[in-house]
């Protein structure tokens, strides 16, 4: 041991060449001052043993650094990030910076580890790369793809799959460092400094970080490979990636998705890839036999996927016949899609997708195996029994009923509803002849399983019915026809679920279809708030929230013996008109309302379909904390006092069914406890 300078510290530093000399804490680790990882010989360390240890390298390192890989600044050593920043992020391994960061004027900063670490690489120096802040010297390793593991062999490293030059999977003859997660293919720790290339004639190619996080112009990414070395020209703000760098001119690829070989283009000209639509001016692939060029990452897209966003699998084409579309728009973003150029579609419904619109979550869809390109349609929720001569099921078995249905052999309607949605029955519709039970036809229809979009979770959701719940889209409680996801046992109402199905809407009295929109900020031309996600018309200003969207059209109320319409404008100027027929309050004539012509009702939204509008009375639910079997009622003229709370019951409670029992509760007063299972919580 030798003594040394105090580099800034209180007390004189020794120099401790041999590991064993180390004095280390009560948990038997010891870390550098500056860089924070452990301390190996050689170091520096305090001969009061207050705690201060400092790598070599990093005692020694400049208050300066003129770094090749970016050579137009220094790099100046700070104790701390400057005051101006909220969060120091390393722009080489990507994790936070809290203290003795490499700072450069044009915000590139640097772990002090990081920084040294990557000028040994510049200059060459790798035999300095083992007293970089290690606690072992770089290795090399010829496991391949074999999974790393840490010095004792009990669990896996994640750091070590990935080079921090290329970014690309460590394959053999790599540098890895298990103690500060430092891995470095062989290759690029020897890259050569300077690189001529045919892509860029110009000027020659110098190794650098990507500090301005430019895209690369053989791939066109711009990803966390940004982080790591890159061939640059700064004059020409020009980057390609190491990995695309080294690619042949004559190197062929080949695709799942198309028939052909593709041969990249070494050219920097302006295209739009026939793959995607979308343009781009780095260098393309070509298919020569079919004249087709396209991006490089579009090569790798998936001739058939199966989409949150569709009921039926979606195929990938570079160009249609425009006469094989009615409808044009993307059934995501509802701009027109250029059928000249690649799309996913549905050959079953004419349905068609942007490229980059269905596959911008990779949660939302799966790739479809050659294996599997035969189509298996999720199973019907009715069975057919008996048609009609027209082909018209006219008795069907129905897996959420025990009884047998009948299709209605007059047009009529039904004041009880359908036990589906909930909504009053004007047209054909299934009923039951030993209960009263009925179903639209299009509620009989519905199928057994389904995928939608605003669920990411990557099972199907399949159709239930009287399980009580919270929908997460609308708020609102729900026990009738539902979608339960098989996997994560959320759930949505079926209003959500047919309202948010992707395409064009039609609601009341708007003459042009509606699309939903994720990110819209608007007023609602139904209730008059402003909402962040609305449906809305592209030819005129038309907003609907989901909740104004999913009214029923048609209610039926106490206050009014006839069928009530919903309305979205009152024509009548006088103002001793506009109040409410229920709540005999005031209105706004410019929200919608329920009204009758007949007899000139008109009430609130609010007021005539009440908290629970979607919840069925007289539904039995078997509960623990009661012995028998109670029923979902509201009470309108005998208010007794709630078991739990001793309130009166005003409004929607349990009840007993055996008469003798008396006991009643509050929704409200159970709900919580009741619904714990049934509740549809984040996904």
């Amino acid at each position: 041991m030798e003594e040394s300078n105090n580099y800034g510290h209180q007390h004189p530093l020794l120099l401790i060449l041999n590991h064993d000399q180390l004095i280390h804490n009560q948990s038997g680790v010891t870390h550098c001052s500056r860089c924070g990882e452990e301390v190996s010989a050689p170091c520096f360390c305090c001969v009061e043993h207050c705690g201060f240890y400092l790598h070599k390298s990093c005692g020694d390192a400049p208050l300066e650094l003129n770094h090749p890989f970016h050579p137009h600044h220094p790099l100046l050593l700070l104790q701390e990030p400057p005051s101006s920043y909220t969060r120091c992020i390393c722009d080489f391994c990507d994790k936070t910076c809290e203290k003795f960061i490499y700072h450069c004027s044009c915000k590139l900063d640097f772990h002090i580890k990081c920084a040294l670490f990557t000028f040994n690489v510049a200059e060459n120096n790798l035999k300095e790369l083992e007293h970089v802040a290690l606690q072992h010297p770089l290795i090399s390793t010829e496991n391949g793809h074999e999974e790393l593991e840490d010095e004792n062999g009990d669990e896996e490293l994640e750091d070590v799959r990935e080079c921090f030059g290329c970014w690309e999977p460590l394959a053999k003859y790599t540098h890895f460092s298990p103690a500060c997660g430092f891995n470095l293919h062989e290759k690029c720790a020897k890259l050569p400094f300077k690189l001529n290339h045919v892509c860029h004639r110009k000027h020659p190619l110098a190794l650098q970080f990507n500090s301005e996080r430019l895209s690369c112009k053989i791939c066109g990414e711009t990803n966390r490979k940004a982080l790591g070395f890159v061939y640059g020209c700064s004059p020409c703000k020009f980057v390609v990636h190491i990995e695309c760098a080294s690619q042949s001119p004559l190197q062929v690829i080949k695709s799942t998705n198309h028939e052909h070989p593709f041969t990249l283009v070494f050219r920097q000209v302006p295209f739009t890839c026939d793959a995607c639509g979308i343009e781009g001016n780095h260098v393309a692939h070509r298919c020569g036999t079919c004249n087709i060029i396209i991006h490089k990452n579009c090569i790798s897209w998936p001739r058939i996927i199966k989409s949150k966003w569709h009921d039926h699998r979606l195929l990938h084409t570079y160009f249609h016949h425009i006469e094989d579309f009615g409808v044009l728009n993307c059934m995501i973003c509802h701009d027109e899609v250029n059928t000249e150029y690649g799309s996913y579609y549905c050959s079953k419904c004419n349905a068609i997708f942007h490229v980059h619109c269905v596959t911008e979550d990779e949660r939302s869809y799966s790739i479809v195996s050659p294996e599997d390109e035969d189509e298996m349609p999720y199973e019907s929720s009715i069975t057919v029994l008996e048609s009609n001569d027209a082909g018209e099921a006219t008795k069907i078995e129905h897996f959420l009923h025990i009884h047998n249905l009948m299709l209605s052999p007059v047009v009529g309607k039904n004041e009880n509803g359908c036990d589906g949605c909930l909504l009053p029955i004007s047209g054909p519709f299934y009923s039951c002849s030993f209960c009263d039970f009925f179903l639209h036809k299009a509620c009989a229809a519905l199928p057994k399983m389904k995928d939608v979009w605003h669920h990411l979770c990557q099972k199907p959701l399949a159709l239930i019915s009287d399980r009580v719940f919270r929908c997460r889209e609308c708020l609102n409680v729900c026990n009738a026809f539902a979608y339960e996801c098989c996997g994560c046992k959320a759930k949505k109402c079926l209003q959500c679920v047919l309202a948010l199905t992707p395409g064009a809407q039609i609601c009341l009295k708007h003459e042009h279809p509606l699309f939903y929109y994720r990110d819209y900020n608007g007023k609602c031309n139904a209730c008059g708030y402003t909402t962040r996600a609305a449906f809305r018309c592209k030819v005129c200003n038309f907003v609907l929230h989901l909740g104004c969207f999913s009214l029923p059209i048609t209610v039926l109320h106490k206050c009014d013996e006839h069928i009530l319409s919903l309305t979205d404008y009152d024509d009548n100027n006088y103002l001793e008109h506009h109040y409410c027929d229920i709540c005999e309050e005031s209105r706004d004539p410019n929200c919608w309302f329920y009204h009758c012509a007949k007899c000139d009702t008109s009430a609130h939204v609010n007021c005539v379909l009440g908290k629970y509008p979607f919840v069925k009375f007289q539904t039995i639910e078997n509960v623990r904390y009661h012995p028998h079997p109670l029923t979902i009622a509201k009470k309108m003229y005998y208010y007794p006092n709630c078991d739990k709370c001793r309130k009166p019951c005003e409004d929607l409670a349990l009840e007993c069914l055996k008469s003798e029992c008396k006991y009643i509760v509050h929704w409200n007063c159970v709900a919580p406890r009741y619904l714990h299972r049934w509740w549809d919580w984040p996904m």
